[in-house]
């Protein structure tokens, strides 16, 4: 039996973190100011792809206070938010009301087969573990109807940088929080053998306090005979 260190899907340590600096991770992230155009313009593409398919069922996996999951919207997609942090998800559902949000583990969506035209990752697949990876893009894969598509956003790189100095410098929180960092092909690797196809992917250089590339990754969930 896998004992819960050893398993790359436990991420309690992770749901603390995240339940611990909700309030104040919400303050600083209110929305995509974050991010640069050409991160944006990368959603809006997945966000145009998705409407323009006749079903805008989008789902915000990973969606932490909901900012992404408010700028789909904004863009004609209907969003359901899943995070594994009930801390997120409560800060969510009072900055969102019209929006809708469920505590749910991305190893295990809490959807039935074909629910989504769209699956969003956004920065939400960096906590998991190399050897938990494929388990996560298999249930993005299966939630996933045919011809629908996936945005994948991490950092670029490989290895492992810790978050837990920088919490508590800025907010003066003691958690414990890593990140991993992906090479895009290996990514891409994950996303196929999960069944979808690589449509396309962008790479762009570290900009401001940025310490990675940052990359994207747009795919297509293969359809049926074809």
């Amino acid at each position: 039996m896998t004992s819960p260190a050893s398993d790359p899907l436990d991420l309690r340590g992770v749901r603390r973190a995240y339940d611990t600096v909700a309030e104040d991770y919400a303050t600083l992230l209110p929305d995509t100011r974050a991010e640069a155009p050409v991160d944006l313009a990368m959603v809006d593409a997945f966000a145009e792809a998705v409407t323009s398919g006749g079903d805008a069922r989008v789902l915000d996996a990973g969606c932490g206070p909901g900012r992404m999951s408010r700028y789909l919207t904004d863009r004609g997609c209907l969003v359901h938010g899943v995070d594994l942090s009930p801390g997120m998800i409560a800060r969510a559902r009072r900055d969102h009301r019209d929006l809708m949000f469920t505590v749910g583990s991305l190893s295990a969506l809490p959807y039935p087969d074909a629910r989504f035209a769209g699956v969003l990752l956004w920065y939400s697949t960096i906590h998991t573990p190399p050897a938990g990876q494929a388990r996560v893009f298999a249930e993005a894969a299966r939630v996933l109807r045919p011809g629908g598509h996936l945005l994948v956003g991490f950092q670029a790189g490989d290895g492992t940088r810790d978050l837990s100095a920088a919490y508590r410098r800025r907010f003066g929180h003691e958690i414990r929080l890593a990140r991993h960092r992906y090479p895009p092909d290996r990514v891409a690797a994950e996303i196929e053998a999960a069944g979808l196809r690589e449509e396309c992917r962008l790479v762009r250089r570290a900009r401001g306090t940025e310490r990675d590339d940052q990359a994207f990754l747009l795919a297509t969930a293969r359809r049926v005979n074809g």
